[in-house]
Parts: structure tokens; C-alpha cells; sequence
């Protein structure tokens, strides 16, 4: 085996392989989706057996010891190289700091306020501040080697986004540079401006539409099926298997042991859960973790489709249906029709087979809930984006419903950073929320500036005097009391 600190040797096959018809495709060139059938595509090592001649204990020791690597392409994502895109070579992998994001324990008063042991995994700390860039860390560095394999002078990169994918696309775009191009598309209106800042500030070129992210994802596919462009959504397989590095990531924190694990993950267009899921299973697969965590999905009530379906209880009565969504806080779950939905449907089953019944479930969550959540969450010294109150308000109606037990611990997907989200704590906070999100703010939790002095007075102050009379107001404020 290869020295820890060295780039790997090992070389896998990768192909598409189509979850509707069967169907198998090379790499070398860009697919989204399946061209017999229109389904979505996995991407799958079909040398990824002849992994399991390392054995599970020294898969974890290999690991761990990259975990203190120098050498830049194993210093992120790329840690396990071996389980997500095994055909680069390390001149292609880009790395912008993604990956290796904490997992932070609750605070005292949320696991007394939950009534069960959980942490956050705060993907708010990649570098463009959200879980995205794990999947455009891969789908970049398989583009770029694909640029450079087939001499391509122009690329235009192209994807439909409520906010975190633009943002991350545009952050990689920039840093490859040409030939590569960045443009996004956005729902007129449903992205927040710190969101809207980050394409803009990468310097892509940003077009919206009236209507939602379903309406934008259309135009994107319509682009991807009939010009020459590089989709960046989670219809691209690329993207979907550099964020399994999450899971890699939450199973090495625990010391490779995930039982009495469960991990919350929203679902939004259903990439993430996706990739959660297929990475626990490939750690399964090699031996590497013994047992599965238990996966929670959650959703909004404002779009829930994936939750509809798997509320019915006979495997056999569901029947997948998109639904029209309304207005949500957990901007990225407001998607109607998940592109990956049978991604989800593919791995749920895998993982039943193994770990029984009640081993992947979704909850269904409110608006109301979901704000709640983040706000207690954030004055509690976390940093939680809307999904990541979605999985807090996931966990504890989960709780609530008798799905999960207090000698569980549970690990909270915290997608995007808070600041991202800003603007609704704001509104929250105010009382302005627009009526159709169904959120009425708690006052106990509302927080605001107060002045104490305005500048009318200051101005009438001299410098020493508006000092003291600054110093008083302030200690009136807050009852304190002067030294002896």
C-alpha cells in the first residue's frame, strides 16, 4: 500500500450507471442523464471489490493518518480518495479548504432543551460558506481534468441555484479560471443578498427568472440537454459523490463507530441525503465502519414530496408525486420535484436491507418549527444556517413522535453558515416575516440595539462629558453597581 502522506497508486474504473434502465456509459465525457432512458445516473468503480484486499482497520489507519497530510490534494475531500473519484490525477484536484468541517457538540442547555445528546456538523465553514463546495471540489477537479484530456479552449459552467450552489460554482469557476466560465441562475427574488453577493463577487455572470428553483432547474436542463455546457446540479453524478465526503468525515470523528448514531440531513433536492447515505454504505462495504447510523430526512410542510412518499406504509402503495411549494425559511428545501429522488429511493432500500427497519425515515417539519430551532440553536453559541434549525426541529420532532431514543446521539447537517441567513433572523426578530411563511416570532426570543444616547445629545456633550453620561446610561442600563 501506498505511504500515508503519498498521492495513491491505485486507479479505479469509474462508469455511469443508470438507476432507471441499467444502463453503463464511460466517463469521458460529461453525462447527466441517461440518453436510453432520461434517468438519473450513480457513478460506480467497478473495481471498487478489489478495495477490500485492505482491511477495514487499515483502511481507518490510512486515514487517520492523512488527516495530518501536507500534500495539498489529500488535505481535503481527497482524504479518501479511494471511495469517491479514483481516476485523478493530482495535478486536477482542486482544493479550496474544503472538508474536515467540526462537528460541535450541543451546548449543555440544547441537549437539556432536546432532552438527547446531538452536535452539529457546521458545513457553514467550507470556504464559500456552505456543504456545496464538497461537490464542486469533485465535479471541478474532473472537469478540469477532463479540459485538460480533450484540449476544450471553452467551457461554460452553468447551474439553477437558491443560493449555495451559485455561490460555490462561481467560487470554483474563478479559481480554475479559463477556460472555464461561470453563469447561474437564480429565482428572481428568493435568494438572500448575502447569497447573491458571493456569484457576484466571484464574478460570474448571474440571470434570474421569475418563478422558483424548479422553474430555474428546467432552463439549466433545457441548456445542458441541447448546447455545449457543464451543469453543475445535482444532476451531475460528479457533484453527488464528492458530498459523500460528509459522511466519511462524521464516521472518522466518531472513531469510525456509528452505532447508536443517527444523522439528520435535510432534504432539499435530495443530493445531499443521497450522498450521505451511499458514502456510509461504501465505508460498510469495506469494513471500515461495522454497523450503519440511522438516517433522518426532513422537510419542510411547505415542500415535502420525498416525505409524502415514504409516509405511506406498504412499500408497494407509494407513488412518487412533485407538490407545489410555498414560501420556506430553509430556502434550499423549497424544491417541489427532487432531482434525486430516485437516488434516495436506490440507497434508503440498501440501507433497510442492512440495517432494518426504521434505519432511514423523514420527518416532516414547520415553518414554524424550523425558526425556532435555528434561533434557540444560534443563542446557544452555534452557527446554524434555516436547514440546519430544519434538523434541529427534525431531531426533536423525531423525539417527539418516539423515532429516537435518549441513549442515541445524533448528528445535525448544518448546511450553510448563519450569517447566510441573516436576513431571516432579522425579520424574526422584528416581527416582519411575510405572512405566507406561517411563522409568528416568539417575542422571548426577539433581541434588538437599543440606543441609549442619541446624537442630538451627544452634540451638546463635550468629549469628557458625553463619556460619562455614556458610561452611565450604559450602567443604568444594566443595574451596575460602582466600586467602593
Amino acid at each position: 500500500m501506498t505511504a500515508v502522506h503519498d498521492f495513491p497508486a491505485y486507479r479505479g474504473h469509474m462508469e455511469y450507471f443508470c438507476l432507471g434502465c441499467g444502463s453503463r456509459f464511460g466517463v469521458e465525457e460529461l453525462h447527466y442523464t441517461c440518453p436510453d432512458c432520461g434517468g438519473v445516473f450513480l457513478l460506480d468503480n467497478t473495481d471498487f471489490d478489489s478495495l477490500k484486499k485492505t482491511s477495514g482497520e487499515e483502511w481507518r489507519a490510512v486515514f487517520d493518518g492523512r488527516a495530518a497530510t501536507r500534500n495539498t490534494p489529500l488535505r481535503g475531500i481527497f482524504r479518501f480518495y479511494e471511495l469517491m473519484a479514483p481516476l485523478l490525477e493530482p495535478e486536477d484536484i482542486i482544493y479550496l479548504g474544503e472538508g474536515n468541517t467540526p462537528v460541535i457538540d450541543a451546548s449543555p442547555a440544547m441537549v437539556e432543551f432536546a432532552g438527547i445528546p446531538f452536535a452539529f456538523k457546521n458545513d457553514g465553514q467550507n470556504p464559500s460558506a456552505s456543504f456545496k463546495d464538497r461537490g464542486m471540489a469533485c465535479a471541478f477537479s474532473f472537469l478540469k481534468s477532463l479540459v485538460r484530456k480533450h484540449g476544450w479552449d471553452e467551457v461554460l459552467t452553468v447551474c439553477a441555484s437558491t443560493g449555495d450552489t451559485s455561490a460555490a460554482a462561481a467560487l470554483y469557476a474563478s479559481y480554475v479560471g479559463a477556460p472555464l466560465k461561470s453563469v447561474v441562475l437564480l429565482p428572481h427574488g428568493k435568494v438572500t443578498p448575502q447569497q447573491l453577493s458571493q456569484p457576484l463577487g466571484s464574478g460570474a455572470t448571474v440571470l434570474e427568472v421569475p418563478g422558483v428553483f424548479d422553474d430555474c432547474m428546467k432552463v439549466v436542463e433545457h441548456l445542458a440537454e441541447n448546447y455545449r455546457v457543464a451543469l453543475l446540479n445535482s444532476k451531475n453524478s460528479w457533484r453527488i459523490l464528492g458530498q459523500e465526503s460528509y459522511a466519511f468525515e462524521v464516521a472518522q470523528w466518531y472513531g469510525w463507530d456509528m452505532k447508536g448514531k443517527c444523522v439528520f440531513v435535510p432534504i432539499g433536492n435530495a443530493g445531499n441525503i443521497t450522498a450521505v447515505m451511499g458514502g456510509f454504505l461504501k465505508l460498510h462495504r469495506l469494513g471500515i465502519i461495522d454497523a450503519l447510523p440511522r438516517v433522518f430526512g426532513v422537510q419542510s410542510h411547505h415542500a415535502d414530496p420525498v416525505y409524502r412518499y415514504y409516509s405511506v406504509e406498504d412499500p408497494k402503495q407509494r407513488e412518487f408525486k412533485p407538490v407545489t411549494v410555498q414560501p420556506s425559511v430553509a430556502q434550499a428545501a423549497m424544491i417541489g420535484n427532487p432531482v434525486s429522488f430516485p437516488r434516495v429511493r436506490h440507497f434508503a432500500e440498501q440501507f433497510e436491507a442492512i440495517g432494518g427497519e426504521g434505519s432511514f425515515q423523514v420527518v416532516q417539519v414547520t415553518e414554524q418549527a424550523i425558526m425556532d430551532a435555528m434561533i434557540v440553536a444560534n443563542r446557544h453559541g452555534h452557527i446554524a444556517c434555516t436547514q440546519g434549525g430544519e434538523c434541529l426541529a427534525g431531531l426533536l420532532r423525531a423525539k417527539e413522535l418516539g423515532l429516537i431514543s435518549k441513549d442515541e446521539v445524533a448528528v445535525l447537517d448544518a448546511t450553510a453558515h448563519a450569517l447566510k441567513f441573516s436576513g431571516f433572523q432579522d425579520m424574526y426578530f422584528s416581527g416582519s416575516l411575510p405572512e405566507e411563511y406561517g411563522v409568528t416570532p416568539d417575542a422571548s426570543l426577539a433581541n434588538a440595539p437599543e440606543l441609549l444616547i442619541d446624537s442630538r445629545r451627544k452634540a451638546e456633550l463635550s468629549p469628557a462629558d458625553f463619556t460619562l453620561a455614556a458610561s452611565k446610561a450604559v450602567a443604568d442600563r444594566l443595574g451596575l453597581k460602582q466600586k467602593a
